[in-house]
């Protein structure tokens, strides 16, 4: 495969196409030990060595990082003013990246990045009913048949109900966080409960129209797996890792 110059320099987190450029013309870079200053010159990332300030360039295809989304972070490939879920990644190699689907600004947890676009169309699409599992804390006193209602399809607005979800009271991950989040917000009402909620798409505010639908407030909403993968526990709020070939081998699998 070959590719302009700029662009992989660009794609490769050297900066933007006209940063790259600005660098190429004062004899920054070389390909295979000669200077290059024209970015549209054509290369072969598996052929060409391309060097900077004598450093090689490696060329990374596709990249993916699992992040432990912190509350307040949106989720954006960028910003003109807020800081985004990608901005997080410090170690990217690639300028391309982005958020499988979106985590509300206030939810924590899961979040995939990474620029292969064909694995997140099919990890987002109804029609492959790739599981997402949440943890949320919810205000307000429950209806005797909630578990019905979720496995039915809830109105929320729309056109049509959402997907049959699955709900319990149970939940199957109580970290640190869950726990400290609860401590804090049981200090000022008792009507609160943790539950834990499995969809397979992913509206608008889902989770939470769904409850406000059976007359319930969510106060806190975290995800702890997507398909196959779920949040590495020794991840903290805002930390990250890329995923392992394995892990990336089962979301394959998934899809």
């Amino acid at each position: 495969m070959v590719i302009r110059l700029d662009k992989y320099l660009a794609d490769s987190g050297y900066g933007t196409r006209s940063e790259v450029r600005s660098f190429l013309r004062i004899g920054r870079v070389s390909v295979n030990g000669v200077a290059e200053k024209n970015g549209a010159r054509k290369v072969d990332p598996e052929q060409d060595r391309v060097m900077v300030d004598q450093e090689i360039v490696s060329h990374v295809s596709f990249e993916y990082y699992m992040l432990h989304k912190p509350s307040g972070i949106i989720s954006a490939s960028k910003d003109k003013t807020e800081k985004t879920v990608v901005d997080l990644i410090k170690s990217k190699k690639r300028r391309d990246l982005f958020p499988v689907g979106r985590l509300d600004r206030d939810t924590e947890g899961l979040l995939i990045i990474t620029n292969d676009g064909d694995m997140a169309h099919k990890l987002l699409s109804p029609k492959k009913h790739v599981e997402k599992t949440y943890a949320a804390i919810v205000s307000g006193v429950f209806p005797e048949n909630a578990v019905e209602e979720f496995e039915h399809g809830i109105d929320i607005g729309d056109d049509k109900l959402t997907k049959p979800a699955k709900f319990s009271f149970s939940v199957s991950t109580w970290d640190i966080y869950l726990k400290e989040m609860y401590d804090s917000l049981s200090e000022e009402r008792e009507d609160l409960t943790v539950c834990e909620v499995r969809i397979t798409e992913g509206r608008f505010h889902e989770i939470k129209r769904m409850f406000e639908a059976l007359g319930l407030k969510v106060e806190y909403l975290k995800r702890y797996s997507m398909g196959s993968i779920k949040l590495d526990a020794k991840l903290s709020p805002g930390e990250y890792r890329e995923l392992t070939e394995e892990e990336i081998e089962l979301l394959a699998s998934s899809i």
